[in-house]
Order: structure tokens, then sequence, then C-alpha cells
């Protein structure tokens, strides 16, 4: 898919949740304003990888939530990138592989919270 670097990362962030988001929430996590994150949505239902409804409480909210099609290219792409780093780190030995785990340690320690908050 010929997708912008910024839809790219709204098609992510959504991936990473536990569920639909706000079009207000998806611009605060990307770091977009809401009408920048409003076109990225509009490109992406066009695309059929995100649907877009009205939220039951406040209709003029715009929910968003991936489409299967969606969760199949996000799955597809983190599964490469998956499988790429792997191939990387079978041609490292046994000590390189622990260094490197030492040193990534304080990354994966972070939340999904800590790395949404340094936006």
């Amino acid at each position: 898919m010929d997708l912008s670097f910024s839809q790219a990362r709204t098609l992510f962030t959504l991936a990473q949740t536990d569920g639909p988001l706000a079009i207000g929430d998806i611009a605060k996590l990307v770091s977009l304003s809401v009408a920048a994150a409003g076109r990225n949505v509009d490109q992406l239902v066009k695309l059929g990888l995100v649907e877009r409804t009205e939220c039951d409480q406040d209709r003029r909210v715009k929910i968003v939530a991936l489409t299967d099609k969606g969760v199949e290219l996000a799955r597809a792409h983190l599964d490469a990138k998956r499988d790429s780093v792997r191939h990387m780190l079978d041609r490292l030995d046994l000590d390189q592989c622990e260094r490197l785990s030492e040193a990534l340690a304080p990354l994966l320690a972070l939340t999904k919270e800590d790395l949404y908050d340094q936006h």
C-alpha cells in the first residue's frame, strides 16, 4: 500500500490499542492536529483499512477502528519486521545477544503510556 508516514503511524497506533479510538485521541497519539488526523482517517477509510462511526454518547465525536483488511496489513508489516530482526539476531553469537538484551532492557521496561507521554 502507498501510505504516507502519518497514515502508517495512524494505522499502527490503532493496531496497538485495545479498541477503537476517537479521532482526537489519534491526533494526540501521533502528534497531529485533529484536522490532519481526520484527513489521514479519511484516506484510510477510502483504502478500506479503517472504519469510522459516530460515538453513541456524542454524535460529534468520530470513532475509528481497523477493518479486517487493516488488521491484516498491520499484522503482515509487524511479522515482516519481526522476521527481519530474527534474521539479524541469528547472525549474532550468544555473548552479543546477551549484551544487546541488557542494553535494551530499559526500553522494554517502558509502558505504552510512558511512550505516549513523550509526545
